[in-house]
């Protein structure tokens, strides 16, 4: 019951016995024991009373705000990493991101390592104090054996969870981005108040969470979601999976991309033409471009929208769930979407079954990865702060 009740106080700090009882089902004097046994280790403090419901005020609980543990979270896409140092208030300390990694590149692996290493050096940490490394990436994570099925045994990507947990002595976690941003809106943001959601998650493809019950659904072989390899695209484009006409090539961020310098190379006039030489990554480019109002780029933002509510529309029909999020880097983006998605949920969504999906934009956004792996720390190795 420990590593509940820490769990629950790193979700939800101050919280009364009451309220910790009520969520894990079980009993006052059980929960009560467990907390004077954290609030001796002074892992636990005491922080103020609720608010009165006419009786005695409650006494809430804590975390300890003095505890010096924290949290290594690398978030990794096909072309950027970042790095980010967070304590137990789920709060980023330091962090270096957009770091260009193409993880197609034969050194990506080394490069990353080398990142976490200069990272190390360059920001003051004690090492000790780091409860775990979290690791979230694309592709077919099994988050039971660490690897990255994507690659193949020979790819240092397949194991790079065992790499990097030897390579710094700290116990090291890995799962899949998009379930990772899942589980931060399921605890910080969009889904909190949903116990069947959906979370999409779009950047540069097109990946699910899939929440049903107040929890990740992982599936037999733990792929539940690859959500982007549905073949409802008609152009028939190869995908990064050697597939053709996946959802993916005309329902992501790179789709959008690469038809706005395609529409340019036709001559069509795009201020992202201009930004895409200010900017390193081609997403922050279209994401401004998009807000200052250029007409290419809302025009494809609102092809991708249409596409990705068509793929919706499937899910809705499959599972009825009571939400939609949209997150990741695509969330910057949601106010041009969301018409667009919705038009296509209409269109070909059945009523009777769509009707009670509501959908919503993430307000985390790009931080949701960060924020989700570094949650996947605290449900592997919480206890870790416990001396």
């Amino acid at each position: 019951m420990i590593i509940e009740i820490l769990r629950l106080l790193y979700y939800k700090p101050m919280q009364p016995i009451a309220d910790i009882a009520n969520s894990l089902c079980r009993s006052i004097p059980s929960v009560t024991k467990q907390i004077n046994d954290l609030l001796a280790k002074k892992v636990v403090v005491e922080k103020g009373y609720a608010a009165s419901t006419g009786g005695r005020k409650a006494i809430q609980y804590m975390l300890n705000e003095d505890l010096k543990h924290s949290i290594v979270s690398i978030t990794i896409d096909q072309f950027y990493t970042s790095i980010s140092l967070s304590t137990l208030k789920a709060e980023i300390v330091s962090s270096k991101n957009s770091l260009p990694i193409d993880l197609k590149n034969k050194n990506a692996t080394k490069t990353i390592l080398q990142a976490i290493n200069n990272f190390f050096e360059t920001v003051p940490i004690d090492t000790s104090q780091i409860i775990g490394i979290g690791i979230s990436m694309p592709g077919f994570v099994n988050t039971d054996t660490g690897f990255n099925e994507s690659y193949n045994e020979e790819s240092p990507l397949y194991n790079i969870r065992e790499l990097i947990e030897k390579s710094f002595d700290i116990p090291t976690v890995i799962d899949n981005d998009s379930r990772c941003v899942a589980w931060a809106e399921k605890k910080f943001g969009g889904a909190r108040d949903s116990s069947h959601c959906l979370v999409v998650n779009l950047n540069w493809g097109v990946g699910l969470g899939i929440l049903i019950n107040d929890d990740i659904f992982k599936g037999t072989s733990g792929y539940a979601g690859e959500f982007s390899h549905i073949p409802l695209s008609e152009a028939l484009t190869l995908c990064s999976c050697g597939k053709r006409g996946c959802l993916e090539v005309e329902a992501s961020i790179s789709a959008a991309i690469r038809n706005i310098e395609r529409d340019i190379q036709n001559g069509e006039y795009s201020i992202y033409e201009k930004l895409v030489e200010e900017h390193a990554n081609k997403i922050e480019a279209l994401i401004e471009a998009a807000q200052i109002g250029d007409q290419v780029a809302i025009n494809n933002i609102g092809k991708i929208g249409y596409l990705l509510g068509k793929g919706i529309s499937t899910l809705i029909h499959i599972l009825n769930p009571d939400k939609i999020v949209i997150s990741g880097r695509g969330a910057e983006i949601g106010d041009i979407l969301a018409p667009h998605i919705q038009v296509a949920i209409n269109e070909y969504s059945i009523p009777k079954i769509a009707k009670k999906t509501t959908l919503s934009i993430s307000s985390l956004h790009k931080k949701a990865q960060q924020i989700g792996t570094s949650a996947l720390v605290i449900e592997k190795y919480i206890t870790n702060i416990i001396n």
